[in-house]
C-alpha cells in the first residue's frame, strides 16, 4: 500500500482484490472529500474515527459518521465519498480473507447453514467488545510490514469470533464460500452501469462466464455490453447536464468515464454538440 505522511496507509480506490492474508488498514485524509470506486473482494470490518462516509452499493446509499462500526460483504461493487470533517477523515479497517475464514470454520466447526438475508452493508451495534477491539488495533497500524501481516492474522481471527458472539447469524454469510449465483441481468445492470469495472467482473458478479454474460446480454439488449454501457452513461450525462445544470467536470467520473476529454468526445458524437458547461468546472 502507498504510504501517506506519518506512515498512514491509503487504500487503492479502484480495486480491492482478494487478499492472501488479512490486512489492517488505517486511512487518514485532510482537505477535500475523497471519491472512490472499488470491487470489494474480501469481507471488511471498518470503524470511523472521524469524518463521515457515504457509500453507494448498487443504487442504494448508506451514510455513516464518526463512531460507526460497519461490515461490508464481499463480492460487491461500491462507490464512496469520504468527507474530512473537523479532524479530517480517519478510519481503521480489517479485511477478512477466505483462507482465514476457512481455517476458523475448521477449528470451530462453523459452517453456513442457510441464506443470510441482510443488507450488503451492515451498521453494527456498538458494544464494549468492539470498542476494545478497535483500541487494540491502533498500536499496530504503524509497525513494520512483516509484523503487521503476522499480527493481522491473529487480529482477524479475533474479530470474527467477536462478530459471531454478538451476531451469530453472520456465520451464514462469513462461511458461505460459494461464488455469486446467476442473477437477473437486467436488474443488476440497471443498478451498476455507472461502475467503471471490467466485463469479466460484471460477468462474475452476475454468476456467468464472460461468454455467457455476452450471450445473455445480446439476447436482452440487442447490443454488446460495451456499447450499452456507453449509451446508458451518456443518456444519464445528458439528463444531468441539460436538465439539472450539472458541470461535466463534476459528473464524468460519477457516471463511469475515466477521462474528461474522452467523455466530451463521446458526448459530442452522441448528441451533436459538446457538453454545454464543459470547461467551467
Amino acid at each position: 500500500m502507498p504510504e501517506l505522511p506519518g506512515g498512514h496507509f491509503k487504500m487503492d480506490t479502484k480495486s480491492m482484490a482478494a487478499s492472501v492474508s488479512p490486512r489492517i488498514l488505517y486511512n487518514q485524509y485532510q482537505g477535500r472529500a475523497i471519491e472512490g470506486e472499488a470491487f470489494i473482494a474480501d469481507h471488511i470490518f471498518s470503524y470511523i474515527v472521524s469524518g463521515a462516509h457515504d457509500v453507494w452499493v448498487g443504487d442504494k446509499l448508506y451514510s455513516f459518521q464518526a463512531g460507526d462500526y460497519r461490515f461490508f460483504r464481499r463480492n460487491q461493487l461500491a462507490k464512496s465519498l469520504k468527507k474530512p470533517l473537523g479532524e479530517g477523515f480517519c478510519s481503521v479497517s480489517v479485511h477478512i480473507n477466505e483462507i482465514t475464514l476457512r481455517e476458523i470454520g475448521r477449528q470451530y466447526d462453523l459452517t453456513s447453514k442457510g441464506p443470510h438475508l441482510s443488507e450488503n452493508v451492515l451498521l453494527l451495534k456498538p458494544g464494549r467488545y468492539l470498542e476494545c477491539y478497535v483500541d487494540s488495533l491502533l498500536p499496530y497500524v504503524h509497525t513494520e510490514h512483516a509484523l503487521r501481516e503476522h499480527i493481522g492474522q491473529l487480529k482477524a481471527r479475533e474479530l470474527v469470533l467477536i462478530l459471531l458472539e454478538s451476531n451469530p447469524s453472520l456465520a451464514n454469510l462469513l462461511f458461505d464460500f460459494s461464488e455469486p449465483g446467476k442473477i437477473d441481468l437486467q436488474g443488476f445492470m440497471n443498478k451498476h452501469y455507472r461502475y467503471n469495472v471490467t466485463l469479466d467482473r460484471l460477468a462474475f458478479l452476475t454468476g456467468r462466464s464472460l461468454s455467457g454474460f455476452k450471450r445473455d446480454f445480446a439476447k436482452l439488449y440487442g447490443l454488446t455490453p460495451s456499447r450499452w454501457l456507453v449509451r446508458q452513461r451518456l443518456l444519464e450525462a445528458h439528463y444531468l447536464i441539460e436538465k439539472k445544470g450539472k458541470r461535466p467536470s463534476d459528473i464524468y467520473l460519477e457516471i463511469g468515464f475515466n477521462d474528461l476529454s474522452h467523455f466530451s468526445y463521446a458526448y459530442k458524437k452522441a448528441f451533436g454538440n459538446a457538453p454545454g458547461k464543459l470547461g467551467r468546472g
